[in-house]
């Protein structure tokens, strides 16, 4: 397989981390906001953002594994 191609679908795959992260900062950002509306709401939306952000990172994690199956599996 071409070595430019593989490099750059590696890179696509490290760019999804970049995706992840800003992707959980605003899930944080509106579950902060979202609680200080309503405190008696904080608990559900804390389990709703754990489980948001466990999904985000999952993928994140499958992309990683992508990443370096392309570099290593030849």
């Amino acid at each position: 397989m071409n070595e430019g191609l593989i490099a750059l679908a590696t890179a696509i795959c490290g760019l999804t981390g970049i995706g992840a992260a800003f992707s959980i900062g605003m899930a944080t950002q509106k579950s902060v906001e979202s609680a200080a509306r309503q405190p008696e709401a904080a608990d559900k939306i804390q389990r709703i953002l754990i489980l948001g952000a466990s999904l985000i990172e999952a993928t994140a994690i499958y992309a990683f594994i992508l990443g370096l199956l392309l570099i290593f599996v030849r």
